[in-house]
């Protein structure tokens, strides 16, 4: 999976699954474009090492629920990198909370994000996606948004949502020869994961048939997949890579 001449943007790519598709994308050939929020210094170590093993990187500072944020990235990112033929829309947020105990701001701040973000980046970069020689658009959604989850229903709601909104826009950008295509990873052991009571991710590892959660490596290749030439036939999926469970 030869990524050389092209150039890919990962949302919220300073730490986490984020941080991985950077790099994995980075190791193929790929010009990668990291971009945070407010973890500069986790960024730029990102940079650092992907420029250490012989990569091309560049820090890319943006609240994707800002607008005008995004489009001050695109200058940026065209400025260092040219256009982007790769838009993997990564960055999400999560406020738990039972739905009984949710109020409107914690539900905007998710929806916000999660959904605002990929309208934002995926609006901003669209010509970039359309003029590309194969351009690809890969939403990272979640297995929560298959299943539902408890003291979720913000986030559930953001990550079911892009599986129309990547069927769409693979219909539109058809024409054009450009892919869209939504990946739903089941529980990968990040940060995140570690926060979680050690009880409730035994009862999480009882409904995975591998028996296992995923590795951040498990998810990267799989974007890498999407990413490359070798899925130019595959348009308009959600691939759920998460170890067997039911949705």
């Amino acid at each position: 999976m030869n990524l050389d001449d092209q150039t890919c943007l990962v949302t919220g790519s300073s730490r986490g699954i984020g941080r991985g598709i950077v790099t994995d994308l980075a190791s193929r050939g790929a010009a990668v474009a990291v971009n945070y929020r407010s973890s500069a210094a986790e960024a730029e170590a990102v940079v650092e090492s992907i420029e250490a093993d012989g990569g091309t990187a560049v820090a890319a500072r943006a609240d994707v629920s800002d607008l005008e944020n995004v489009r001050a990235m695109r200058g940026e990112v065209h400025d260092s990198l040219g256009p982007v033929d790769v838009l993997i829309n990564n960055a999400g947020i999560t406020v738990d909370k039972k739905f009984e105990n949710m109020d409107r701001a914690d539900w905007e701040a998710v929806i916000d994000v999660n959904l605002g973000g990929v309208y934002n980046c995926t609006k901003t970069f669209f010509n970039d996606l359309r003029d590309a020689r194969h351009g690809r658009l890969i939403n990272i959604s979640s297995v929560v948004g298959q299943q539902g989850n408890y003291g979720q229903a913000n986030y559930a709601t953001t990550k079911s949502g892009l599986f129309g909104f990547t069927r769409t826009l693979a219909l539109e950008m058809a024409s054009s020869g450009s892919t869209a295509n939504c990946i739903a990873p089941g529980f990968v052991k990040t940060d995140m994961l570690e926060e979680v009571p050690e009880r409730v991710q035994e009862k999480i590892l009882q409904d995975i048939p591998l028996d296992r959660f995923a590795t951040v490596q498990d998810i990267c290749g799989i974007v890498s997949f999407v990413a490359s030439e070798e899925s130019s036939y595959m348009t308009g999926q959600v691939l759920g890579v998460n170890g067997g469970m039911e949705w």
